[in-house]
This record gives structure tokens, C-alpha cells and sequence, in this order.
């Protein structure tokens, strides 16, 4: 299922904020210096979006395994699900639209759908999203017009989903990519050189036991993403500097969760107001104001020696995003 057409006011939007982002970011990994492509991906700052998938939900779907028993009791009501959408919606650019604006790592949650026949999977965050199938395929097509982009598919949650699925999913993944799959090797050695002179465009992470019977599949330990947990943004920048300086372990990549999460206190104060309008303005604001976000992001491109792919939520938000472009542009070899 796709999203439902309409909206015009809110598309026109989307696709003026997407337009903005995409000016120059859809190939820029193949516009950097000649030094760096024969750095390792894992020491890059790669731009990453989190629940990448979430730009779109279905409000008529049943409550996805993901949510408790009382919320699934709950949304029985109409109105709960309503709510929910406000909650669970973390961005508002389709895969493309990301794509173009220079995202490269995607934060993907999947699940089978209850009282479904077959091994159909969807994404999910709370309520349903579109089906991977169609996720993998808009991915897929853009990587066909920019041959020298590179992508990030962390398949970091799965719900509802026996060994079955997982094989159905893999297949599919194969399916689509085909050779753009990137066989698990040492981390070290993969750089965009390395992946331009093999054809490969796509690292896939599968955290799942399955994923030791596939040489494209990387295990999840070689992507870990901690995760701060806190609607503190202090707290948020203290738990990022203190995991930079842990993650010297030889040998993954690492993701720095940008990121806000609200509580159940969070939510029950702000419920019909939303995700977007009490956390994610709250991080934007110190973006604005020039303070401790971007340092650490500036900072950490410089001194990283291990991966640093970073995520965060409403990829689009203009002032956020055009800041961040002075740091892809600021990586420089160790």
C-alpha cells in the first residue's frame, strides 16, 4: 500500500524542503576529494536519518507488535491512532527525497503483518509503514542514476517474523540489489575506491542469527548504534562525546544516534502537539543558536578514527541540514 494522494498544501512543502536539499547532495560522495576515496568508509562522516522509513504511516493498519497490549487495547479508538501517527512519523522525506539530500544511512525496522498469509514484510514504527519490497526498489532505482553513491541498510529490528520471513526478505534483498551488494570483508578495506572499482553501492546490517549464511550480509555487531535515551539535549551531547571516545574497538563501523526520545511523561504533556513539535524543535533550536551539536559533529569528523554514521530525526529541518553540509565537506584524512 502507498501513501494515499492528497494534501497538496503539505506535499508542495515536502518537495520545496527535498528541492532545497537536494541541490548539490545527490552525488556527493563521488564529488569528494581524490584523498578520500581511498580513505576508509569507516573513518567518514556519513549523514544518516533515524526510523528512516516513518515519513509515511498507516493509520487503518492494525497497531504493529512493536507497542505494548494496553496501547494495542487503546488504539481501538480511532483517535488513539491519530495520536499514535503524531508520535511515530520521525521523518518527512521519502527514501528519494533523502537519498537526494545526501542521506546514506538508513535506520530500517521491519515486521510482518498480524492475520496476513505469506511472508509479506512491512516497515514499522508503532503503525505500519510500506512494504520493504517498495522501500528497496525507490533505493534501487536511485542508485542505478548515481552509480558511485553509497548506501547504509541497518536492518536493526524485526518483529513478528519467524525464519520464514527472514529468508523471504533476504531473497528479496538479493533480488533487487543483485551485484550492488557488498560482501562482508574487513572494514578497513573498504573504501569508495574499493567499492566504485567492484560495482558494489550497498552495505546490508542483519540483526539476525540468519545473516552467517549470506557473504552480503553483514552481522549487526559491525554497525552498533548506543543509543542516549533521554528529551534532555545536554545529557543527549554528553552521552555522544562519552561513546566517541569508547568506540575504539578495531574492526565495525558506529552510529551516533543524534537523536531525542520522548517518555510516556513526554508524551501524555504534549499528545496532540507531536513529535516533531516538542522534540525535534527543542534540538533545533541549539543548531540555530550555533551551539554544541554541530561542534561535536565538526569535531568528531576531524578526530574519529572509527565510523561515524550519524542519525537523526526530520532529516529536511532547513537550518539543521545546510549546517551539516559545511561537515561532509570538512572530513579530512587522519
Amino acid at each position: 500500500m502507498r501513501p494515499p494522494a492528497g494534501r497538496e498544501g503539505g506535499r508542495r512543502r515536502r518537495r520545496r524542503a527535498a528541492g532545497a536539499m537536494a541541490e548539490s547532495n545527490a552525488d556527493w560522495m563521488g564529488s569528494l576529494p581524490a584523498a578520500l576515496r581511498s580513505y576508509p568508509l569507516s573513518n567518514l562522516a556519513i549523514p544518516g536519518s533515524h526510523d528512516s522509513f516513518s515519513y509515511w504511516v498507516d493509520e487503518k493498519s492494525p497497531v504493529g507488535p512493536d507497542q505494548a497490549t494496553a496501547i494495542k487495547r487503546l488504539a481501538r479508538i480511532s483517535l488513539v491512532k491519530k495520536i499514535m501517527k503524531k508520535w511515530s512519523v520521525t521523518q518527512n522525506l521519502t527514501f528519494k527525497e533523502q537519498l537526494e539530500g545526501g542521506i546514506r544511512y538508513f535506520d530500517l525496522r521491519v515486521s510482518s503483518k498480524p492475520g496476513e498469509i505469506g511472508q509479506e514484510t512491512y516497515f514499522i514504527h508503532g503503525l505500519f509503514g510500506i512494504k520493504v519490497w517498495d522501500g528497496l526498489k525507490e533505493i534501487n532505482t536511485f542508485l542505478e542514476q548515481h552509480p558511485k553513491e553509497v548506501v547504509f541498510l541497518d536492518f536493526n529490528h524485526f518483529y513478528a517474523m519467524d525464519d520464514s520471513h527472514h529468508f523471504f526478505l533476504i531473497n528479496r534483498i538479493h533480488s533487487v540489489f543483485g551485484s550492488k551488494l557488498c560482501s562482508v570483508e574487513c572494514v578497513e578495506y573498504v573504501t569508495l575506491q574499493y567499492m566504485w572499482e567492484k560495482k558494489h553501492q550497498v552495505l546490508i546490517f542483519y540483526h539476525y542469527p540468519l545473516y552467517t549464511e549470506y557473504s552480503f550480509l553483514w552481522p549487526g555487531n559491525k554497525m552498533p548504534a548506543p543509543w542516549a535515551n533521554t528529551t534532555n539535549v545536554h545529557k543527549l551531547l554528553q552521552f555522544l562525546e562519552t561513546t566517541l571516545e569508547e568506540r575504539s574497538r578495531y574492526g565495525t563501523f558506529h552510529v551516533s544516534q543524534a537523536i531525542l526520545t520522548p517518555r510516556v511523561k513526554t508524551i501524555a504533556r504534549h499528545l496532540i502537539r507531536g513529535l516533531k513539535n516538542t522534540l525535534v524543535h527543542r534540538y533545533c533550536c541549539l543548531v540555530i543558536k550555533g551551539k554544541n551539536v554541530l561542534n561535536f559533529y565538526s569535531k568528531t569528523s576531524k578526530e574519529s578514527s572509527n565510523s561515524m554514521e550519524w542519525a537523526s530525526s526530520f532529516v529536511s529541518s532547513d537550518s539543521w541540514h545546510r549546517s551539516r553540509l559545511d561537515i561532509w565537506w570538512d572530513v579530512q584524512p587522519l
